[in-house]
């Protein structure tokens, strides 16, 4: 039996290029939200275009994207 490390090694690729390609910085207070889009581009990765963007959009249907919770004025 062999073990290897490829996997989690390729993941990781994916998520430094994406953070140095794409957004540059990443904040602590979202970093849960781009490490969840990097492990959706990964495990999505033998997907073909149209067919991830159908996935990511039948994920999001019906929700609200509330970047912080806070009463509103009476």
């Amino acid at each position: 039996m062999c073990i290897t490390t490829n996997a989690i090694e390729g993941h990781f690729a994916t998520l430094k290029r994406g953070i140095n390609g794409v957004y540059h910085h990443v904040g602590k207070q979202h970093l849960h939200r781009y490490l969840s889009e990097f492990d959706f581009r990964y495990n999505s990765r033998r997907e073909k275009d149209g067919d991830r963007t159908l996935m990511a959009l039948s994920s999001v249907s019906g929700k609200r994207l509330m970047l912080r919770n806070s009463k509103q004025p009476n």
